[in-house]
């Protein structure tokens, strides 16, 4: 039975009551030119001498979800390359105080323009035209606002939503913290109140469309998702969309959100999403 350990929940609660109480962080701006490497960089990751394969000619790029970085990839990107991708890790939306080290806080559509950028840097590098984009939370619903809004869609191949809140959060177990005093918890994580499920940013993300022409989407939930609420928020609705939820799959995994992306059943999920010809029967872990 995989759940999240006790302490680390209370410590992820305790770490954004500390920043809403304290109101001094600001989020960082958009960096035109991301850094390719950092000490967060899980293992395979931002090989920038990699040149994909014909058996797998995307790179990857990993999206981590807010509060966290591209370390929280460290089970999932060393499968891909060892599957032979070319994989890349961005930490996004970092804060003043926390750095890259607590990411996906800042205004999304400034985070957008880091993935963009990274992406663009990702292409250069690898002489891709286009990229695989896999998403946890946060991570897995941005790039659609980074298709959408930036151009990203003529860039991207394929996007794997892990937990996704593609229709906003009402952010369940932390869900009182971020609405009890708005003004502030904009000001420590402005994406915060931008994930809520009738937030401006939610409502123009979906706005004439869910999806875009030209884009596989795959994604996967967990019903004992605790923080991307209901876990049905993850869910597309349009053309080339797989949902699964994780339990249909393996009904005894108990996976939830935090542990989704190192979790064997989901990691198998994403190597089938992106390669679904070579897609094999999960074993269920």
């Amino acid at each position: 039975m995989r759940v999240v350990p006790r302490r680390l929940f209370g410590r992820l609660t305790a770490l954004l009551s500390a920043l809403l109480i304290a109101g001094l962080v600001g989020a960082a701006p958009a960096s035109a030119d991301p850094a390719p490497t950092s000490l967060l960089t899980p293992p395979g990751a931002n090989d920038w001498s990699c040149k994909p394969s014909a058996e797998h000619p995307y790179p990857v790029v990993l999206l981590h979800a807010t509060f966290l970085n591209s370390s929280s990839w460290s089970a999932l990107a060393p499968t891909l390359a060892q599957e032979g991708y070319c994989v890349y890790a961005l930490n996004y939306g970092g804060s003043f105080v926390g750095g890259d080290l607590i990411g996906g806080l800042g205004p999304m559509a400034k985070s957008a323009e880091q993935i963009s950028a990274f992406v663009d840097r990702v292409r250069t590098a690898t002489s891709s035209e286009k990229v695989d984009i896999v998403g946890h939370s946060q991570g897995g619903m941005l790039p659609r606002y980074y298709m959408k809004f930036l151009g990203g869609a003529d860039k991207v191949h394929s996007l794997v939503g892990v937990a996704p809140d593609n229709h906003g959060t009402t952010w369940g177990a932390i869900g009182w913290l971020i609405r009890f005093f708005p003004p502030a918890t904009n000001l420590v994580c402005t994406s915060c109140t931008e994930q809520l499920r009738d937030s401006d940013f939610i409502k123009k993300l979906n706005e004439g469309g869910e999806t875009l022409p030209g884009v596989h989407y795959t994604v996967i939930a967990t019903k004992y998702d605790e923080f991307a609420t209901p876990y049905t928020t993850a869910f597309l609705d349009g053309p080339d969309v797989k949902n699964i939820t994780i339990q249909d799959v393996c009904p005894n995994n108990r996976v939830e959100h935090l542990g989704l992306p190192a979790d064997p059943d989901a990691v198998h999920l994403v190597l089938n999403a992106l390669d679904p010809e070579h897609a094999t029967p999960v074993r269920c872990s």
